[in-house]
């Protein structure tokens, strides 16, 4: 007979009753709901033992929804604003706080402007942790105060030709940081590391925040930058948020550049959080570059920017081609006296060897099966489609079959191989695509071809710039097109040496001839600002790009229009399309006056809300994108 076990009585479990903090038991916090319309604050108790470490800008876990989520402090209250029993606080993730009182509040004016959930906003705005760093000590975060200023900068300062950017704005940082840390905003990796060179050469303390960083060092810096004095701080878009304890003044490099505009939703960008932020914390705000953007230079044009321009005379000539030649006759004379004293810059507008193809005889596109055109990828290569890859080895043309090929679009492989043969005996340097070089040598003399932003520098500048094909650097089929090829024009030309040329094939008559010789683009931008509000495009209206299923948009224009009949959307908003996008998408484009803004923002944000509540597709919604 087998023999039993002891008998054995179940163990209960009594769970213990959390005890709340005495002082201020109750913290309102931003959680990580993943949900776009749980995007309100909620309350939850804290518990005792972790008052004293619980703080404003502390990170900590929470229970949601049946789960545990990362959440962040906002504000300890005495009393929750809601009736009934509230959670506790599970636990602190780290004992850092990552953000203030201001640097909440921006990220909450973001999320309101940009239509979005604020704790999406702030990981954008708060680099991930890292545990190692956790366990370090670092000094007690300071309480930012906002200095009140009598008169306070805010302006834009254009480069002067001849001198590196870098240089320039490194002269502003040091005069800045005198009176406080200062927050460096550059576009790209290259600007960063030319600013870091600088500052190194001038013994300036500095804290960089970028991608290049590990995590660890960045998410460290990131805490360094928090509680650092009189320090600067350089990193690209993201370090906009950054709090720094005594920040007096924002400088941001090449403004206009595209790479000041985030990608990802919800899309913001640089420039207006910087001018949101200087109404928070009364800041000193330059803006830098060659030429302003469109909306700066409306800001200049009513006199609430400064604008800030040296002047000064270049040389330029002026050169223009009726037989599509690249070179038209009368530059050659100029480029071979410019290679006797230094080196020559080819600004080439497109990469590749052709990307056009032609008929001799007839001039019609040549074109693929599929309907996109055909390419010629190198010297001797068949033509062959640019989407597909179909190769066309006994090309003739549809309309005509004539056989013979004209390129019609030189890249910069076929436009190094015509100036080489032009001026043979000379070294010849490109500069493009994965191959992109920052500087080269003054000796020998070379000439140097380059794409757009990938023209080297060389030490005492070059004794001739040549920007070719220059009316095709405005012709791209975007809003943006003109403003980018101001800056180009302007950041090219800034290269040359004091006794240098530029050479421009572009007919004489081209505003932006003038614009250089008195270094001056304002003619131009005060001309392109008045035809934008004649035909009300931006910026002299808000632009809101709404993009989601195509099987939706019907139904989204006519309860737009019927919102506007209803004047629950101002009369002023206008409505474009929708127009249909591949993979099954579509897109509607909406136009509004500037007063009618934030009106507009909050009908957009309650639709997407609805949207997230009936668990529709989320609809992506992007407020004066970069480009249209």
């Amino acid at each position: 007979m087998a023999t039993t076990g002891r008998l054995r009585l179940r163990a209960q479990t009594i769970a213990q009753r959390t005890q709340p903090a005495l002082d201020r038991p109750v913290a309102r916090v931003w959680v990580d709901s993943g949900v776009f319309h749980l995007d309100q604050p909620y309350d939850y108790f804290v518990p005792a033992h972790l008052s004293e470490i619980i703080d404003i800008g502390v990170r900590v876990q929470v229970p949601f929804n049946g789960r545990e989520v990362e959440a962040i402090i906002l504000e300890r209250l005495e009393k929750p604003q809601i009736v009934g029993s509230i959670k506790p606080i599970t636990r602190v993730i780290s004992v850092h706080a990552v953000a203030t009182n201001i640097s909440l509040k921006l990220i909450e004016l973001v999320a309101r402007r940009w239509l979005s959930n604020p704790f999406d906003i702030a990981k954008a705005a708060i680099p991930s942790r890292t545990a190692s760093v956790d366990k370090r000590e670092f000094v007690q975060l300071h309480k930012i105060q906002s200095v009140r200023k009598s008169t306070r900068v805010h302006s834009f300062i254009a480069f002067e030709p001849m001198i590196s950017p870098a240089l320039q704005l490194g002269a502003l940082a040091a005069d800045a940081v005198r009176s406080g840390s200062v927050l460096i905003l550059a576009p790209d990796q290259c600007d960063i590391e030319s600013i870091c060179e600088d500052l190194r050469r001038r013994n300036l303390p500095f804290i960089r925040l970028d991608s290049r960083q590990s995590r660890a060092t960045r998410y460290e810096n990131f805490l360094r930058a928090m509680r650092a004095e009189k320090m600067i701080v350089l990193g690209a878009r993201s370090a906009v948020f950054t709090p720094i304890s005594d920040l007096s003044t924002i400088l941001v490099f090449k403004e206009s550049s595209h790479e000041h505009y985030e990608k990802r939703s919800p899309g913001w960008n640089v420039r207006d959080i910087v001018s949101m932020r200087q109404t928070l914390e009364d800041l000193d705000v330059i803006f830098t570059g060659y030429v302003p953007s469109l909306e700066l230079s409306a800001l200049i044009d009513s006199k609430r920017l400064t604008y800030v321009n040296k002047s000064h005379r270049l040389n330029v000539k002026s050169f223009s081609s009726n037989d599509g030649a690249l070179l038209p006759g009368g530059i050659f004379s100029e480029i071979r006296s410019a290679l006797a004293k230094g080196s020559v810059l080819f600004l080439a507008p497109r990469k590749g060897y052709g990307n056009a193809l032609v008929c001799a005889h007839c001039r019609n596109l040549a074109i693929c099966v599929c309907g996109a055109r055909l390419v010629i990828t190198s010297r001797g290569a068949a033509p062959s489609c640019m989407i597909c890859d179909s190769t066309y080895p006994e090309w003739s043309c549809a309309y005509c079959k004539g056989k013979k090929q004209y390129l019609a679009g030189r890249g910069i492989e076929r436009s190094a191989e015509e100036i080489s043969r032009a001026f043979s005996g000379y070294p010849l340097i490109l500069s493009f695509g994965d191959v992109i070089k920052t500087r080269i040598d003054s000796s020998p003399c070379a000439l140097v071809l380059s794409t757009p932003g990938a023209a080297p520098q060389v030490e005492g500048g070059y004794a001739a710039v040549v920007v070719l094909e220059g009316l095709r650097l405005f012709s791209h089929p975007d809003l943006r097109a003109q403003e980018r090829a101001r800056e180009l024009f302007f950041e090219t030309c800034a290269m040359l040496h004091p006794k240098g040329v530029a050479l421009l094939c572009i007919e004489q008559s081209h505003p932006i001839v003038s614009s250089l010789i008195r270094w001056n683009p304002g003619a131009m931008i005060r001309g392109e600002l008045a035809e934008r509000a004649e035909v009300a495009l931006p910026p002299s209206v808000t632009s809101f790009v709404i993009t989601g299923p195509v099987n939706e948009f019907s139904s989204l224009a006519s309860g737009i229009r019927k919102a506007i009949i209803d004047n629950r959307l101002s009369g002023s908003v206008k409505i474009y399309g929708p127009n249909e996008l591949a993979n099954s998408r579509a897109k509607l484009v909406l136009y509004c006056h500037a007063q009618d803004t934030n009106s507009v923002t909050s009908f957009l944000h309650e639709l997407a809300r609805r949207r997230s509540i009936a668990k529709k597709e989320y609809l992506s919604i992007r407020v004066n994108p970069y480009s249209l």
